[in-house]
């Protein structure tokens, strides 16, 4: 075998396509672009919300309300989920190995629905009156995680 006897594989190479040399070649005029001017260029997207230089609908459908950037959001929590708890205590890195919360460090807020049938000491952020009601009724604590701002 000699390097010099080496060609590429039948097939693997081709001419380039010449565009934009007459109406003969069949890519003359616009070689095969489609349009003229803004529309013509490689990777041309038009904005998402362009009507032709009509008032486009996202500006044209009145806005409403507000969002309020400064509330405090609270990952909910059941009492009926609680009882499924091991230990006597739960607070919130316990409710997050349990998958009841996503993170440890959300604020927990705990919600009535449900009976508890065991004294728990429940430690979270916030706590409903019922929930907290049965909580002790239960024999348990609700314990308030107090944050600083």
């Amino acid at each position: 075998m000699n390097l010099s006897t080496l060609k590429p594989a039948k097939g693997s190479r081709k001419n380039r396509k010449r565009v934009g040399r007459g109406p003969g070649s069949g890519l003359g005029k616009t070689a095969g672009a489609g349009s003229k001017g803004q529309l013509q260029g490689a990777g041309y997207s038009r904005k998402y919300s362009y009507e032709g230089g009509q008032m486009p609908l996202v500006r044209r459908i009145p806005k409403r309300g507000f969002t309020n950037i400064f509330r405090t959001v609270y990952a909910e929590v059941n009492l009926e989920r609680l009882a499924t708890l091991k230990g006597a205590e739960a607070g919130p890195a316990e409710m997050a190995a349990a998958r009841m919360i996503d993170s440890a460090s959300d604020r927990v807020k705990i919600l009535g629905r449900g009976e508890i049938e065991r004294a728990l000491t429940v430690k979270a952020h916030k706590f409903s009156a019922s929930a907290k009601a049965k909580i002790e009724k239960a024999g348990g604590r609700a314990v308030v995680i107090e944050v600083r701002p």
